[in-house]
């Protein structure tokens, strides 16, 4: 298993850049609670499955297999 960023440099940057406007919450959710702090609740529980491979919500994470 391996994280990496996504490979389109300007979809990273629009999210670390979105990051920063809220605070290391995802930009891509509402709302500013611990679960969507980024790396975000759903995604840490997609990366524990051993079947799931793909993006996080906002895109700025790639989960490969």
């Amino acid at each position: 298993m391996k994280i990496r960023f996504n490979e389109d440099a300007s979809v990273v940057a629009q999210v670390q850049e979105g990051l920063r406007q809220k605070d290391g919450y995802c930009p891509c959710k509402v709302g500013k609670l611990p679960e969507n702090k980024c790396m975000c609740e759903e995604f840490k529980n997609q990366i524990k499955d051993e079947n799931f491979e793909g993006y996080c919500h906002c895109k700025l994470y790639y989960k490969e297999k």
